[in-house]
């Protein structure tokens, strides 16, 4: 999962074309870093540390595979190799298909079985995972490697983001709140966003679903700044407190979020949960009961309290 190095890259190859790309819309960079994380953030966090160029991360951004014999699952156009070959193009796009797989395959780990399927194939091309399944109307996106290059994949992306903000009845908002882009996102995934639901809706994969995760991904990008950007926003002290002076920290847990507590034990009042990655300020560092008090800004608001010392390490930005 990328963690806030990660998206510091992430965001000092692409954050320039991102604030064009998202002129006139209520989408951040933040939004479109937290896509990027959730979609193919598993294959860009490991290519990054290699010597491959950043053109080349882009044409290994793809994911996502298809059994030709598989039965189930898969509602969308293809559902087998079949279908695809099937239809106009079809055979080349087949190949351009298996070989991503098999290119992507030999940076990524767990795509052995895929790979040992000679039926197998990607359906989800570029940074954001624009799907095959609208190969018949744009087969030359496809076909081209239009997905290869950020600016033609960032489009689709805010293309798809407008479908989803007027699906949800969104669609006359200058602005959105965390949670709204999180809905965004959800329709963005699964096409439509149920309130009841919150967090809890899109792709599960054993831990979190795609809401909980794309928000985890949205808050720890909003705590990563590239430097000599605009600095990312600092809280505000309470009237009366003094202001923060301590180091920068990083949220250091394996999965479930830390607790900003209240008071410095363990029975106060949960203010927020922060995620791994997320950076805060120490107010004074110095440890109370084991507990440091510090500042951060999560969902927007900035926010005071106190943290387990035991989950927090300095850092490294």
């Amino acid at each position: 999962m990328p963690k806030a190095e990660d998206i510091l890259w992430f965001k000092q190859q692409f954050q320039a074309p991102i604030q064009a790309g998202i002129q006139g819309t209520p989408f951040s960079v933040d939004m479109i870093t937290a896509v990027a994380c959730q979609e193919t953030g598993f294959i860009w966090q490991v290519l990054r540390k290699s010597q491959l160029s950043t053109a080349r991360i882009l044409e290994l951004c793809v994911g996502d595979t298809i059994d030709a014999t598989a039965t189930g699952g898969r509602r969308a156009f293809p559902k087998t190799k079949a279908e695809l070959v099937a239809t106009q193009n079809g055979q080349a796009m087949f190949d351009i298909a298996r070989q991503a797989l098999l290119d992507m395959a030999q940076h990524i780990q767990g795509y052995s079985k895929a790979v040992a399927n000679p039926n197998k194939f990607c359906h989800g091309f570029g940074i954001f995972q624009f799907d095959l399944q609208f190969f018949r109307n744009e087969p030359d996106y496809f076909l081209q490697k239009r997905y290869a290059k950020f600016d033609a994949c960032l489009e689709k992306c805010v293309g798809e983001l407008r479908n989803a903000q007027r699906r949800i009845g969104l669609q006359n908002r200058a602005t959105l709140t965390d949670l709204e882009m999180a809905s965004v996102a959800i329709a963005y995934n699964t096409g439509g966003f149920n309130p009841s639901k919150g967090l809890k809706q899109g792709h599960f994969d054993g831990k979190k679903f795609y809401g909980e995760q794309f928000f985890d991904f949205l808050l720890l990008s909003k705590s990563v700044t590239v430097p000599g950007g605009a600095p990312a926003p600092q809280p505000e002290p309470a009237a009366g407190t003094p202001p923060a002076t301590g180091p920068l920290y990083e949220v250091d847990v394996r999965e479930t979020p830390l607790a900003l507590r209240s008071e410095p034990n363990l029975d106060a009042d949960i203010k927020a949960r922060l995620p791994k990655g997320h950076i805060v300020r120490a107010v004074t560092n110095e440890p109370v009961s084991g507990f440091l008090e510090v500042e951060t800004t999560v969902q927007g608001v900035d926010q005071r309290g106190f943290a387990s010392a035991q989950f927090l390490k300095l850092s490294q930005g």
